[in-house]
């Protein structure tokens, strides 16, 4: 893989920068939905508020991992919002199952416990999907940016060994 800057980039470092964006980006937008979640719960169903909270907060995310965390640079398309909601109903699932058990287990779990409990179920199902939206949703994007990096420097090369203002069609001519 490479990176925009001409250098090359290991799998293995280059996946910890996009975890490292992906926690900043969807950390932030997780911590935002955790208060929301409780805000709405108040005067909502919980489950109701969570599922409000969840398709606003995966629009913002997709957008923000779109354009920063996996290097795409530019607005998700709707295949990758569709296949980024797809991974947040599971994790709507797993949060929703999380808050389950707590209930069962404690009959009144304060605030302090439930946002615990909410944030631990999303930090689990967040790494899943890292993983889903790293290695399918933005996986095609990412080679396509590093296609057009690398065409990007191939003219670059063949503009500078080409006879000045002779284009492409003095370098042909010249090889």
């Amino acid at each position: 893989m490479e990176s925009a800057r001409g250098g090359k980039r290991h799998s293995a470092a280059g996946g910890l920068v996009d975890f490292a964006r992906f926690v900043l980006c969807g950390g932030g937008v997780g911590l935002a939905s955790g208060f929301a979640v409780a805000a709405l719960a108040a005067r909502l169903p919980w489950a109701l508020a969570n599922a409000l909270v969840t398709v606003v907060a995966t629009l913002l995310a997709t957008e923000l991992h779109a354009r920063f965390t996996f290097g795409a640079g530019g607005r998700a398309t709707w295949r990758q919002h569709l296949q980024s909601a797809g991974s947040a109903v599971g994790a709507y699932a797993v949060t929703c199952a999380a808050m389950l058990v707590l209930h069962l287990v404690l009959v009144r779990p304060g605030a302090v416990v439930e946002q615990a409990v909410y944030l631990s179920a999303s930090a689990l199902a967040g790494l899943a999907r890292f993983a889903v939206l790293r290695l399918v949703v933005f996986a095609r994007h990412r080679s396509q940016a590093a296609a057009t990096v690398r065409h990007a420097r191939l003219v670059a090369v063949a503009e500078t060994r080409a006879p000045a203002g002779a284009g492409l069609e003095g370098l042909c001519r010249a090889a």
